[in-house]
């Protein structure tokens, strides 16, 4: 029998609920027809916001927001996008389609609040002015009689946003700015300084961080500008072939599924080998590890417009999310954030919109399952299970507690099997799951051929528990004392 140990850990780190975060980007649909369709769409809207996407992003409390990319960032320029005039130009990372700058500050900030998350904002280090970062800060966060300010108030906001989180670039590594690590630092030294604090809201820098395979990027960084930062990024693509060729996102063969799944486990090398160079830099870990691009890439649906990067999502996706939100929950005493690419209509969207129609796809029901971890205490978790033929253990897992209440998420990567869960004193337990063949997906016709639902073979013992788990599932168990 397999088997799971859980157990309380000293100091233990509270995992951050902003690790359940989410990432909106001037790509494909994910903006225009999948958040915003505009006030006058038949589209049920509030103040052109999709209604249906706004109540399933509310149901998973979804806790932060990404924005405006990604690439796009780095050629974002925010006043394109206030006032009753708005500048057109050509999304020439994404598609090459006109982008009419519609969907801008405001109408982000509206976002946020009909959803009730936190804003995440990325400045545009690329191609932008330090000028023009610090004057969008001034916009949204100062409540002084300054020009930028009443600018604001003219169109339409009197308080302050009071926006935390400020990204300053994204991979200006490659988009971003091709820059060589020595350079950026600096730039980010000097971008970061005038990003002023306004009132009591003291901004939360981040830097940009690295690609994954990149040690020496984030050497630099630290090196030379720990002190200047408040996260540090990490960049994480799933990707089972080649960047070329990343292979169909529904039509593959259980071997592949296996290699996607081993793919995915990296992270938590690169989670590790960044995070002990932070640590030499930091070792009372200040400075969180912001994992704000991460997911699964494949080719883009037949028939699609290669720039929108538009991909179906299956159970395979799913477990992907699964694996990859245990191990940041594992490393919650250095990942603060992250933020999986991206919330609709892109990537590993959590959400599919056509016209007025919406689908929840099975990566949207993980982030459901999961709930039960955000803010909670983390637990040492030890996993002792077979390992499958490429050597990946076939049980993933994580556990916390909040209150009187023990969360444990397990991904069960193949066969039916019994786990028994020691460190277990309950005196009632709940489950929900969900599972289903690697390949099945949602469709706008079969909506739910993947959805959760309750999960009652879980059994209580005096000092353990045990379950047994279908094939190719995710459960969510939650033990209350």
């Amino acid at each position: 029998m397999d088997k799971i140990t859980v157990g309380r850990m000293n100091n233990a780190p509270k995992i951050d609920r902003n690790i359940y975060g989410h990432f909106s980007e001037h790509l494909g649909h994910c903006i225009y027809e999948g958040i915003f369709v505009g006030a006058g769409s038949p589209i049920p809207n509030t103040n052109g916001i999709r209604t249906d996407v706004v109540e399933a992003m509310r149901k998973i409390n979804l806790p932060i927001l990404r924005w405006p990319g990604g690439c796009f960032a780095d050629e974002y320029h925010w006043r394109d996008g206030i006032g009753p005039e708005r500048r057109r130009m050509v999304n020439t990372h994404w598609g090459g389609v006109v982008e009419d700058n519609s969907f801008g500050t405001h109408e982000f900030m509206e976002l946020c609040s009909q959803v009730g998350c936190a804003p995440y904002v990325n400045i545009n280090v690329g191609s932008g002015t330090v000028r023009e970062m610090a004057e969008w800060v001034e916009y949204m966060n100062s409540d002084g009689d300054s020009t930028t300010v009443q600018e604001r108030w003219a169109n339409g906001r009197k308080e302050p946003y009071n926006v935390r989180f400020w990204g300053i670039g994204n991979e200006n590594w490659g988009c971003g700015g091709n820059m060589r690590p020595e350079y950026y630092s600096d730039v980010y030294r000097q971008f970061q300084t005038y990003c002023r604090t306004y009132g009591d809201n003291v901004p939360y820098r981040i830097a940009c961080g690295s690609d994954g395979e990149d040690l020496e990027w984030t050497e630099v960084m630290m090196r030379t500008a720990a002190k200047y930062m408040d996260g540090l990024s990490l960049h994480y693509y799933t990707v089972t072939n080649t960047w070329e060729d990343k292979g169909s996102a529904t039509d593959f063969d259980d071997t592949l599924y296996l290699q996607t799944l081993k793919k995915a486990l990296r992270i938590d090398e690169l989670i590790t080998r960044h995070g002990a160079i932070m640590d030499r830099f930091d070792p009372e870990r200040r400075i969180g590890m912001i994992v704000d691009e991460w997911g699964c890439w494949h080719n883009v649906e037949p028939g699609t417009n290669p720039g929108f990067l538009f991909q179906q999502n299956t159970m395979r996706d799913a477990m992907v999310a699964a694996l990859s939100l245990n191990i940041f929950n594992r490393h919650a005493d250095r990942v603060r954030m992250a933020n999986i690419a991206q919330v609709v209509n892109v990537l590993q969207a959590i959400i599919l919109t056509r016209g007025g129609k919406m689908i929840l796809t099975p990566t949207y029901h993980v982030f459901d399952l999961y709930q039960g971890h955000m803010d909670a205490e983390l637990l040492n978790c030890m996993v002792e299970c077979a390992q499958l033929e490429n050597g990946i253990e076939k049980l993933n897992v994580s556990a916390s507690r909040k209150g009187d209440a023990v969360t444990v998420t397990i991904a069960n990567f193949t066969d039916k099997t019994t786990v028994r869960i020691d460190g277990i004193t309950a005196e009632r337990v709940s489950g929900r799951i969900l599972c289903g063949t690697p390949r099945a997906y949602n469709t706008f016709e079969q909506p739910n051929t993947v959805c959760p639902g309750s999960f009652e073979d879980v059994r209580l013992f005096g000092d353990h528990a045990e379950a047994t788990l279908p094939s190719n599932s995710i459960v969510a168990l939650s033990f209350v004392d």
